[in-house]
């Protein structure tokens, strides 16, 4: 479903992505980790074409990811991303942010779309809180406003981009909670994270991103169990001292 190939990315003369190559097949779910700087961020807004990648192709269903391109935006809808700061519209309701994007870049007929809102709010458990604002919200209930929203565009794939790192560690369940549902039900998502537990239950496959290159990758059981680069066994072991 989404192909990346030798992908390169600078920013000015400072090279953050380093021929990183993977694929990610449809049902699958793929976790990003990796230490604070080395890239993985950045390598999703490649994926959904919010940064120009300057070496190497990112193709989804085969059409090829480009920002300037005109087709960029019907990709965006194949492929939706919930952010680590939640960016929801201040000044509109749960529901409203839900319903933007199918009636204002889909053209979707308006009643139809604040129907399927209304149940995607449901199913994330804020079904008494659709005309509430965002100031109204905790972060967890934010986060699965704009879970919601990424789903009401009806997408391929989800990419997520540190979901609960902006949380208080009591609101960081709820969100996993609706995260490891959707694995369930097989959509496909990567998911740049650092929560250990969630790649190990939920990851089909893990990657270990470290200076902008894909050190390792694999199944969680072995890439967090047994690690094969000196690398991302010091990672690992930094990470759970620090734990």
């Amino acid at each position: 479903m989404v192909e990346l190939r030798n992908i390169r990315k600078s920013f000015g003369s400072l090279e953050v992505i380093h021929d990183v190559s993977f694929s990610v097949e449809k049902g699958e779910v793929v976790c990003i980790i990796g230490p604070s700087g080395s890239g993985k961020s950045t390598l999703l807004r490649c994926i959904n074409g919010l940064e120009t990648y300057q070496g190497g192709e990112i193709t989804v269903h085969g059409e090829r990811v480009e920002s300037a391109s005109r087709r960029i935006r019907h990709v965006r809808t194949r492929v939706a991303m919930v952010f680590q700061r939640f960016n929801l519209f201040p000044h509109r309701t749960a529901l409203e942010n839900v319903a933007e994007g199918p009636i204002h870049v889909k053209k979707e007929p308006r009643e139809q779309v604040l129907a399927r809102s209304r149940e995607l709010l449901e199913r994330v458990g804020l079904g008494a809180k659709i005309d509430a604002y965002p100031a109204q919200l905790s972060g967890g209930q934010q986060q699965r406003v704009a879970i919601a929203r990424a789903l009401c565009m009806n997408p391929d794939a989800i990419l997520f981009d540190e979901p609960t790192s902006a949380l208080d560690p009591e609101l960081v369940g709820e969100v996993l909670s609706v995260m490891r549902a959707l694995a369930d039900e097989g959509m496909t998502m990567v998911v740049v994270t650092h929560e250990m537990g969630f790649a190990r239950e939920v990851a089909d496959r893990v990657l270990f991103l470290d200076g902008g290159v894909l050190v390792e990758q694999g199944p969680p059981a072995e890439l967090l169990g047994r690690p094969q680069n000196p690398r991302t066994r010091d990672f690992l072991r930094r990470l759970l001292t620090t734990e």
